[in-house]
């Protein structure tokens, strides 16, 4: 895993470059994807040359993506975090499946929305509550759901060159992982066997496992599903509990796409 990267210098003025920037992705927002940057420049009032720059910048800093099909440009993953997520109202046969499994296993269930490249509780088990979600949220290393997440950058890329850049990571417990080469070795392993696991490095009286929520057709990654227990229960092997969960997590995916 790589560390933080600088980001790309602003060209032109900074204060004038950050504000068209800005106007940028708000016209992006207005016309919807698919908008060119013929369409973006005369909205806005830059040259052509000017939105180029600004819209090759937002690309490379993954607030904006290139549309091939349509020939435009759309919302980046980065820019879903300029706003507070809000957790998506689950539909009623998505939250028949939870019940169903916290009637069978007596850990706690909790299922986080991951679209927005951000952990989102959408249904925290009220009889288990889970660590905060900012908590969650803002130490991704040290909780199952939150190394699904950086997994599937670190996966994604296959190396750790082009990796998920973290801040410094936080020691919450001696469980913690927080040297950069252990954590990407064990993020390559989630990524590979599609499962997640801590084991008190969050809080030391709790462990969590978590497997992947993914769209049916596309194989993104839309939610976590995390069991929470003991420490000592969550580092066995658990090759049942973790088929039952596997097995849910493959009843909500249509339901959650």
């Amino acid at each position: 895993m790589s560390p933080p990267r600088e980001p790309a210098a602003l060209p032109g003025r900074q204060p004038r470059a950050v504000r068209n920037a800005f106007a940028v992705l708000e016209e992006v927002i207005a016309i919807g994807p698919g908008a060119t940057a013929k369409e973006i420049s005369h909205a806005i009032g830059l040259p052509s040359a000017t939105t180029y720059r600004l819209l090759n910048l937002l690309v490379a800093e993954e607030y904006l993506v290139r549309l091939p099909g349509l020939g435009g440009f759309a919302l980046g993953r980065r820019a879903a975090r300029l706003c507070v997520p809000v957790a998506p109202r689950l539909p009623t046969a998505a939250r028949a499946v939870l019940d169903h499994l916290r009637e069978v296993i007596r850990w706690g269930v909790h299922l986080a929305d991951l679209t927005t490249g951000r952990i989102v509780l959408t249904d925290p088990d009220p009889d288990h509550p889970p660590s905060e979600e900012a908590l969650l949220a803002r130490h991704p290393h040290a909780s199952a759901l939150g190394k699904l997440l950086l997994a599937e950058d670190t996966g994604a890329t296959g190396d750790d060159t082009d990796g998920p850049a973290l801040p410094e990571p936080r020691r919450f417990t001696r469980h913690t992982i927080t040297d950069r080469a252990g954590l990407t070795a064990e993020l390559k392993e989630v990524s590979a066997g599609q499962l997640a696991r801590q084991c008190g490095e969050l809080r030391p009286d709790r462990g969590c496992l978590a497997v992947p929520v993914r769209h049916p057709a596309t194989g993104a990654l839309v939610a976590g599903l995390a069991l929470s227990g003991p420490p000592a229960r969550v580092a066995q092997p658990n090759r049942e509990l973790i088929a039952v969960l596997r097995e849910h997590a493959d009843r909500l995916a249509p339901l959650l796409a």
